[in-house]
């Protein structure tokens, strides 16, 4: 059970990251992080409250970080192409 909190605690926060990462987009990376969740949910790998509310808490850290890492980006860009002008 310990190693599933470990791994409720992390993993869906660090695949939005990454989803979004290679996809370009946060929203496709939470879709696609959620997908993953529901899945494991209907094959049973996650029993109790306790491991959804732990799972909802780390995608919407996640969802944070990468929100703010999109937009960091999207200012770069911006900074970038203003200097170039």
């Amino acid at each position: 059970m310990l190693d599933k909190i470990i791994a409720a605690i992390f993993l869906p926060g660090i695949l939005v990251v990454f989803f979004t990462r290679v996809t370009y987009n946060h929203f496709v990376g939470l879709i696609l992080t959620v997908a993953l969740i529901v899945a494991s949910v209907y094959k049973g790998y996650t029993h109790t409250w306790a491991l959804f509310i732990i799972d909802a808490a780390s995608l919407t850290i996640g969802f944070y970080y990468a929100n703010k890492m999109v937009n960091r980006n999207k200012n770069k860009g911006k900074k970038s192409e203003s200097k170039n002008v």
